[in-house]
């Protein structure tokens, strides 16, 4: 007796969850559609500029670098002159931050650091001048480590941050869900 209540309340466990599942809206979820937005085609990405406080120079040219070859990895779009693009994707590099996050007690000297860049940026349709995406106080965090055997030094460590900002920047041009 008891076992047929159990089969009883497992079919009736059963019969909810796949109702609950066929109520809800098939088009919310999974799609093989693009993530991107649909009627852009060309994205204008001139160089970065460095606020007025950042005094790392070449930083702002790698990272437009680097988001261009994201752009056109990742995304539908192809980055084009300004006369050309349908939209432009400018920024600025407001701060970039360090902080030691280990010493070495033998030496005193930092054995890891951390870096911390931030950005503001605005995504911009250039045939209607509607902002598509706008971001401030945008910052992605990386580590390096300046001792051996590693021997990072900044630029080393800011690679991989800039590549994480780019990607992420690239990420922000989603369409949004």
């Amino acid at each position: 007796m008891n076992r047929i209540a159990d089969i009883g309340s497992l079919a009736l466990c059963t019969l909810l969850v796949a109702a609950a599942g066929c109520t809800t809206n098939p088009n919310t979820g999974y799609t093989t559609a693009s993530h991107f937005r649909t009627g852009i085609e060309t994205v204008c990405v001139p160089i970065w500029v460095r606020g007025k406080n950042v005094y790392r120079r070449g930083l702002e040219m790698r990272l437009t670098e680097a988001l261009v070859k994201r752009i056109e990895h990742d995304t539908p779009y192809k980055v084009t002159t300004k006369p050309r693009a349908d939209t432009q994707l400018t920024g600025t590099i407001d701060n970039i931050e360090q902080r030691v996050l280990s010493f070495n007690p033998n030496t005193g000297l930092a054995r890891e650091m951390e870096l911390t860049v931030v950005v503001s940026f605005t995504w911009t349709d250039l045939r209607d001048g509607q902002i598509i995406e706008k971001q401030k106080n945008f910052r992605v965090v990386g580590n390096y480590i300046e001792e051996c055997p590693f021997s990072e030094d900044f630029f080393q460590g800011s690679e991989d941050v800039v590549n994480k900002l780019a990607k992420r920047i690239v990420e922000q041009m989603e369409a949004p869900w």
